[in-house]
């Protein structure tokens, strides 16, 4: 009679079981080989947020891998690159036409101010931003050349007695031209981040690699031809970021007029 209950209770138990597949079933459920019941793919992707392995995702650690085909997929945290793109974007175009000494200006003290607020404190609260989106790049790069526009601005300011510390002109070229080189060596580093994942973010930090070495060489060696082609340079980099930043800003539009790729190594 024992192994008669046990055979029954075994039945019963049985049942439950087929019946629970049954109800997953119908509510669009389905079984793995490994026994795991996982939700169908399709209810995922109708989830805002939802990541579903779309090469669309806007985020600029992998490369920002879009092509000009379909949105991207929104997330919770909003995509801060626009905003830092074209704070970066701006501030070096500045720069750059002074540097090229565009309609005569040989002083480029306009500039400290949109180098602290746009360049500096706005790519800073971009790089922000990007941490709690897990973009580890992004907020690496962002953060630090929001510090390094800061940081320039502030040689230039009277109050912070850079300048005035240095009674050798010579000398002050040469402590410029170094601090330029940790920058350039700092990009260098950047680029290799990403040179196998987007040809639009390569050109860009390929070109500012350039400039930060032509104005560092004009530091040192107090060339005006040289300081122009840094200046040049810098005018590419600047070009090139409004157009990622027009690129990743149209890419969170779900009906934008059009899609800019930024190209994939």
């Amino acid at each position: 009679m024992r192994i008669f209950c046990l055979t029954d209770n075994r039945i019963a138990r049985s049942r439950v079981v087929r019946q629970h597949i049954s109800r997953a079933s119908a509510q669009g459920l389905h079984r793995s080989p490994t026994g795991t019941l996982h939700a169908m793919a399709s209810s995922n992707s109708e989830k805002p947020g939802v990541s579903t392995g779309s090469p669309y995702n806007d985020d600029l650690e992998r490369g920002d891998l879009r092509t000009a085909e379909g949105p991207a997929h929104r997330s919770g945290i909003s995509n801060a690159a626009p905003m830092g793109l074209f704070a970066f974007a701006g501030t070096t175009f500045v720069l750059s036409m002074f540097n090229v000494q565009a309609r005569g200006i040989t002083v480029p003290n306009v500039v400290v101010g949109m180098a602290i607020f746009a360049g500096g404190l706005t790519q800073f609260i971009a790089g922000m931003w990007e941490f709690p989106r897990g973009n580890v790049f992004g907020a690496t790069a962002f953060s630090s050349y929001g510090a390094f526009w800061m940081s320039y601005a502030t040689i230039f300011i009277p109050a912070s007695g850079i300048m005035d510390a240095y009674t050798d002109k010579t000398e002050l070229a040469n402590a410029v031209g170094i601090y330029l080189i940790a920058w350039m060596m700092l990009t260098i580093f950047f680029t290799m981040a990403v040179v196998l994942r987007s040809i639009a973010y390569t050109a860009l930090l390929s070109s500012l690699t350039v400039a930060f070495a032509c104005l560092a060489g004009a530091q040192f060696s107090g060339s005006l031809m040289v300081n122009k082609a840094g200046g040049v340079f810098g005018l590419i980099t600047g070009f090139i970021a409004y157009y990622i930043g027009v690129s990743e800003m149209l890419a969170a539009e779900r009906r934008a007029i059009i899609r800019l790729p930024l190209g994939t190594l």
